[in-house]
């Protein structure tokens, strides 16, 4: 029986790829591109600026090949360089908008809601959310960033990034008791 490798591997790849060896970047774009398009996505409202936001993270993820020091995985490296690369096109669009007031939130998130929503359905009323809520919720709630590290991507403070979050829940929670109430997905 014969074992076929289904990934090339990918140290190798990221080897030749710093030497600038075009099919190692392809392959590598090809094995990362889905997902990262996916995660920027998270951050825009429409697949092509999510597009052109992946397009120019992987013109730095490629520029910059030789600061990856294979500490963590390359896909987490990638992905950091993604969600930056976002935000960065988001301010150039001047889409994000915090509100600047800081409140102290009681950290209660229990979330009665019974709804059986579709994944699209929820991307739509996360992109109906203002620019900061929406960057703050995905950041928390999707990648896993702590309100110090959104604090520090976003030049904001960490009581902001826990009131835009909270306001996020809030108005999510709302919309989907809303959509439950106006639609097929269930009753309340």
């Amino acid at each position: 029986m014969k074992v076929i490798q289904l990934h090339k591997n990918e140290s190798a790849l990221i080897k030749k790829a710093i030497k600038n060896n075009r099919e190692a970047q392809h392959v590598l774009f090809e094995m990362h591109a889905p997902k990262m398009l996916s995660i920027c996505r998270y951050y825009t409202k429409d697949i092509q600026q999510a597009e052109e936001a992946m397009l120019n993270g992987f013109f730095k993820v490629f520029s910059n090949l030789k600061s990856f020091k294979n500490k963590g995985s390359f896909e987490g490296w990638i992905r950091r360089i993604m969600v930056r690369e976002s935000i960065s096109f988001l301010r150039q669009q001047k889409k994000i908008e915090f509100s600047i007031e800081d409140i102290t939130i009681k950290h209660n998130y229990t979330n009665n809601i019974n709804t059986n929503i579709e994944v699209a359905d929820i991307q739509r009323l996360i992109d109906t959310l203002p620019e900061g809520y929406k960057m703050v919720f995905i950041m928390y709630a999707i990648e896993g960033y702590k309100h110090h590290e959104i604090a520090d991507l976003l030049d904001i403070t960490a009581g902001t990034s826990k009131s835009q979050l909270f306001k996020a829940r809030k108005m999510l929670q709302e919309k989907i008791k809303k959509l439950n109430k106006t639609s097929d997905y269930g009753t309340n």
